[in-house]
């Protein structure tokens, strides 16, 4: 089931629509529907915004079925706060009717399927698809919290349908996994349903066997759902679709190679292997976790990842602009200013190490005001792959005795690389006395923003990540105001001072930013001025 258009206003009316559900959610439309029930786009009465509202089919209004409804909807909950990769669910209750339902939030999109269909995915598409389902399933196989206890997850069900794929400002496209209705908590006191649940073209031998089952059989639905975004077609076949025909492709016949099903289709080896691998009929011949996945597309999505995020920019942009006639024959628009940092290459008069300088960049209008940073290479990658898991908290500093002097400061804490550390602190100076010091904070205040380049050590030779972080309005204020007083300040020349003023003064704040950036998805966390995510 999933929580995106996907069929047309019906022709009759019908009788849910216009309905407020426990007088909060209005039912808007029918956009969806399946085995388990149906699911409606609503409007949030006292808030706002859209959700989807999924109801229990009324033909399956048993207690066991009410039980395994509730416990989607508590299963979603939970990993939707672990991962942007699973969909959100926010509230659940029964209606007056006794119908049970969940709220999640309103997906617009198409699903995996409906994209296969049109067409097979381009290699760099299906990475980053492939990736972001990938983390998804991680997050569920590393469990939720039941009684205290964390119980690994596995949905049971990988199939195109439900993969949802969301455009995304940050990411470009957003992949989302769905429906974790037949998902079951692997408890060590709790013996497993027995008997087949599923959908028979994607399930594992031992899944049809009504076996117990772990992480595994996830990983070899995962392989059918690879092999068929690649070429759109399963790499095992039946004429008949019993489950006895399904049995027996499952168990005894061997995958189509890729390139016998398109042979014009160039995929490096090291993913058809991975493919194959994953499509293994012994659970013990697979990937036993789904990181091993993760760690074989790392590299191959990073290869692809530039070209795929200017491709996103250009289409971005694109949308954005209005259809002109140009006369201008030849004419060539500006480079944008995204473009133009990913070609500054790292100063010739700057050392290879990990540090930090202000720097303005000339452009076609107005000037850029950057912070270039050199980090490790496979840091800066998991910022990029990561990136809406970094937290940003941005401040400046600043005093005026007894010499005038700003620290801008920024720290960033990603949770997959700086779990275990603290956030990666990045500071440099402002003179206020100096001129180029007042034409900085002067940019700063005037635009509100500041673009943050990343240089790797290993490959300093251009550009690897771009971050743009926003000055809170009042803080671009108090900077004009420093100028003004800078300017007129008559004091002693002691720069040296009034920096490890403002050291003493980070050394004070920073245990109270780190607890922030630690605890910034709890909800009730103290927050601070300056975080953002």
């Amino acid at each position: 089931m999933v929580s995106q258009r996907v069929n047309p206003p019906m022709a009759s009316p019908d009788p849910n629509v216009g309905r407020v559900l426990d007088s909060r959610y209005e039912l808007i439309e029918l956009v969806g529907k399946g085995a388990m029930g149906r699911v409606y786009l609503a409007k949030h009465v006292l808030l706002g915004g859209a959700v989807a509202v999924k109801f229990l089919s009324q033909t399956l209004l048993s207690e066991k079925m009410r039980d395994r409804f509730f416990s989607e909807a508590r299963t979603c909950a939970q990993l939707g706060q672990k991962s942007i990769h699973i969909v959100r669910v926010s509230d659940f209750g029964v209606d007056e009717n006794d119908i049970p339902f969940y709220v999640m939030e309103y997906l617009q999109g198409e699903n995996l399927s409906t994209l296969i269909q049109k067409q097979p995915l381009a290699l760099p598409r299906f990475l980053g698809i492939m990736r972001q389902t990938c983390m998804g399933l991680k997050a569920a196989h590393e469990g939720i919290s039941v009684d205290g206890k964390m119980c690994p997850i596995i949905h049971r069900d990988i199939k195109p349908s439900n993969i949802l794929v969301t455009p995304d400002e940050t990411m470009g496209e957003l992949s989302k996994v769905l429906d974790f209705g037949i998902a079951k908590l692997l408890q060590e006191d709790a013996s497993q349903t027995q008997g087949f649940m599923g959908t028979l073209a994607y399930s594992s031998p031992e899944q049809m066997e009504g076996k117990e089952l772990d992480q595994r059989s996830d990983i070899y639905s995962l392989g059918i759902l690879m092999y068929q975004s690649l070429t759109g077609k399963l790499p095992v076949y039946t004429e008949n679709h019993t489950f006895g025909g399904w049995y027996k492709a499952h168990h005894f016949q061997e995958p189509r190679k890729l390139e016998e099903v398109i042979p014009d289709l160039k995929v490096p080896g090291s993913l058809s292997n991975l493919i194959y691998a994953c499509l293994a009929k012994k659970v013990e011949d697979r990937p036993q976790k789904i990181e091993e996945i993760i760690q074989n597309l790392n590299p191959l999505d990073q290869r692809f990842d530039v070209g795929r995020q200017i491709g996103h920019r250009i289409q971005s942009t694109l949308a954005r602009l209005p259809v002109l006639k140009d006369d201008r024959k030849g004419a060539d628009a500006p480079p944008t200013a995204e473009e133009i940092c990913y070609l500054q290459a790292w100063p010739k008069n700057k050392p290879i190490k990990r540090i930090v300088f202000p720097r303005k960049i000339k452009t076609s209008t107005d000037p850029l005001l950057t912070l270039w940073v050199m980090l490790p290479k496979e840091e800066i990658e998991q910022l990029k792959m990561s990136r809406l898991y970094t937290q940003i908290y941005r401040n400046f500093l600043c005093t005026m005795s007894p010499h005038p002097m700003v620290m801008w400061l920024t720290a960033l804490h990603n949770r997959f690389y700086h779990d275990s550390e603290e956030a990666r602190w990045l500071t440099c100076y402002l003179d206020l006395k100096s001129a180029q010091g007042q034409e900085y904070l002067s940019i700063l205040s005037e635009q509100g923003n500041y673009r943050i380049l990343f240089f790797a050590l290993e490959e300093p030779q251009r550009c690897s990540h771009l971050l743009t972080t926003k000055i809170n309005p009042a803080q671009c204020g108090l900077m004009k105001q420093w100028i003004i007083n800078a300017r007129t300040w008559q004091g002693a020349e002691q720069p040296t001072i009034s920096k490890e003023m403002l050291r003493h003064e980070l050394d004070h704040i920073k245990p109270k930013v780190q607890e922030n950036l630690d605890s910034l998805e709890k909800v009730g966390g103290t927050r601070i001025p300056g975080l953002e995510a």
